[in-house]
C-alpha cells in the first residue's frame, strides 16, 4: 500500500501528538526535556487544527508522522508575510523514518502553497540539530535566510528557510 498524506482527523490527533512529542524528546530538541513546555504545545493537535491544517502521513492505516500548515495570515504562522504560507512541527515516528514521509509531507505544503493565490513562497523556522530536515528543505530547493533567524525563547536561535514560489 503507498503512503497518503491527508489531513489529520479528530481521531488522530493523540496519536500524532504523542509522535510529535517523542520525535522532538527523543532527537534532543527540547531543552528541558520531559518538564519542556513547549511538550505541550507539540502533544496539542486539536489546538493547531483549530487555526491551521494539520497534515498527517499514513500508511496501511498507520500514522508516520505530521505537519501543521498555516496559511498566509493564519495566528499559527510565525515568520511569514502576508504573501508567504509556512509550515511548522514537521515531524516523523522514528519507526517510519528513511520512507520518505517527511518529505511527502514537506512536497503536500508546498502544493497548498501554490494553491492559493497570491502566495509567493513557503517559509519554515528549524533548529540547528534538526539536521535530517536541513537536508530535506535543500532537496526540495528551500534556501536559508539567516536575515530572518530569530529567537522565540532566550538561548534558543531558530534558523529560517525560503522556498520561492
Amino acid at each position: 500500500m503507498d503512503m497518503v498524506i491527508r489531513r489529520a482527523l479528530p481521531a488522530d490527533y493523540a496519536d500524532l501528538g504523542g509522535i510529535t512529542a517523542r520525535a522532538y524528546l527523543a532527537d534532543g530538541h527540547l531543552d528541558f526535556g520531559e518538564d519542556d513546555a513547549y511538550l505541550n504545545v507539540l502533544r496539542d493537535v486539536a489546538g493547531r487544527a483549530a487555526l491551521a491544517e494539520v497534515l498527517v502521513a499514513e500508511e496501511e492505516g498507520r500514522l508516520l508522522g505530521g505537519v501543521t500548515f498555516a496559511a498566509p495570515g493564519s495566528p499559527l504562522a510565525d515568520i511569514a508575510g502576508p504573501d508567504e504560507a509556512e509550515f511548522r512541527m514537521l515531524a516523523v515516528d522514528h519507526a517510519a523514518r528513511g520512507r520518505g514521509a517527511g518529505e511527502a509531507l514537506v512536497r503536500a505544503c508546498v502544493e497548498r502553497a501554490r494553491a492559493l493565490s497570491g502566495v509567493t513562497g513557503v517559509v519554515l523556522s528549524t533548529q540547528r540539530s534538526m539536521a535530517g530536515a536541513h537536508r530535506i528543505y535543500a532537496r526540495l530547493g528551500f534556501v536559508r535566510t539567516p536575515e530572518r533567524d530569530w529567537a522565540p525563547v532566550e538561548g534558543l536561535t531558530l534558523l529560517t528557510y525560503r522556498l520561492k514560489l
